[in-house]
């Protein structure tokens, strides 16, 4: 009699989980995948038109701008997944900028340095129309053809390229469109592997069920 009993609810289980089709499941997994992999499309989109925009604020020379578009993007990488930005953004105009107003002071000195410097500038500006690598290899070499060429060298403290690169990290997950969707997709994947696994070990437990019969 209970043999009979546990025969039919394991039925009845079964039956429940075949309410809803597996190949339904696995359209719904699709077509959320889909929209997942949108949202976060969007999200990085958004994370590279903000990085942009810090760019173009740091070309423009706007600290203050420079200022409001790095916190704009520093709040929307935070606030966001997929929107990590590798090795970052690097301020590189600003940079430059720094590096020829220490070569610009160095000019200014009212001695024998500072004319060496005016000198190295009158031979090196004509040559590139903005700081470069090049700019500052050019300015060593001509500084190495006077006696105390090596003192001036080390004496110029150019500014630390480390100071200039903003990394702002990404969350795992986020609260937005992308992170729900991912969230449901998770939820529908796990359903269609918890039915199968499910389904598989009823029917195991119906052959052992008839076996002892």
């Amino acid at each position: 009699f209970y043999s009979v009993i546990n025969s039919l609810r394991m039925r009845k289980n079964m039956n429940r989980l075949q309410l809803i089709k597996t190949w339904q499941l696995v359209i719904l997994l699709i077509i959320v995948g889909f929209i997942s992999a949108t949202f976060l499309r969007l999200n990085n989109i958004g994370m590279i038109e903000r990085r942009s925009a810090v760019l173009t604020a740091d070309s423009d020379s706007d600290k203050e701008k420079i200022q409001a578009r790095l916190y704009d993007l520093q709040r929307y990488v935070s606030g966001h997944m997929n929107t990590s930005m590798g090795k970052g953004v690097y301020l590189i105009s600003s940079y430059k900028r720094d590096a020829q107003n220490t070569y610009d002071n160095s000019t200014n000195e009212s001695n024998t340095t500072g004319n060496i410097y005016e000198k190295v500038q009158g031979i090196c500006r004509p040559r590139f129309s903005h700081w470069s690598e090049v700019y500052v290899q050019c300015v060593r070499d001509e500084l190495a053809k006077y006696p105390d060429g090596n003192n001036l060298i080390s004496s110029v403290r150019l500014p630390r390229a480390d100071m200039y690169l903003h990394v702002f990290i990404s969350p795992v997950w986020s609260p937005d469109f992308a992170g729900w969707s991912v969230l449901i997709f998770m939820v529908i994947l796990a359903m269609i592997i918890i039915r199968f696994l499910s389904t598989i070990f009823l029917r195991l437990l119906l052959r052992h069920h008839y076996k002892r019969i």
